[in-house]
């Protein structure tokens, strides 16, 4: 799996407007009501901020990786924001997230795969310096792609 096969343009946004963990979270559930019929932001922002309530995603080095399961959902989509102020976000080092990789999908491993691959990729500082230089969300994932060769 490539992680351009479950990520779109209309998927990213290179301004994340939030304030707080809450606010992220609505944000990029919003991200994802085009792409899933019949779903509504506020059923997406509730299962994100389920997994949240278990334990922080903010992984560290300014990224979080909010993840969640809806049935009814065909196939695993991947949605990324970049907050250019940062977010505080509760993540394992107390820093504020950046990037933004919210994944949705049915329950099967490929929601285990994807987090491992979004999780590399974003180990890399210069990945994350790139993906943060980002101007549009079509300049965010011809980035994504490139570093995900």
């Amino acid at each position: 799996m490539r992680l351009a096969d479950i990520l779109s343009a209309r998927r990213i946004t290179v301004r994340l407007e939030a304030t707080d963990k809450a606010s992220a979270l609505r944000a990029l559930a919003e991200l994802f009501v085009d792409d899933v019929e019949g779903i509504e932001s506020e059923q997406i922002a509730r299962v994100f901020e389920e997994r949240e309530a278990l334990a922080s995603t903010g992984v560290g080095s300014g990224v979080a990786i909010p993840h969640g399961r809806i049935e009814g959902i065909p196939q695993l989509l991947a949605a990324v924001g970049i907050a250019r102020g940062g977010v505080e976000f509760d993540a394992i080092d107390g820093r504020p997230v950046h990037i933004f990789v919210a994944l949705l999908g049915p329950r099967n491993l490929d929601h285990l795969k994807a987090l491992a691959r979004f999780s590399r990729l974003l180990r890399s500082e210069h990945a994350r310096r790139d993906l943060l230089a980002s101007v549009s969300p079509a300049d965010a994932l011809d980035r994504i792609r490139e570093a995900d060769r």
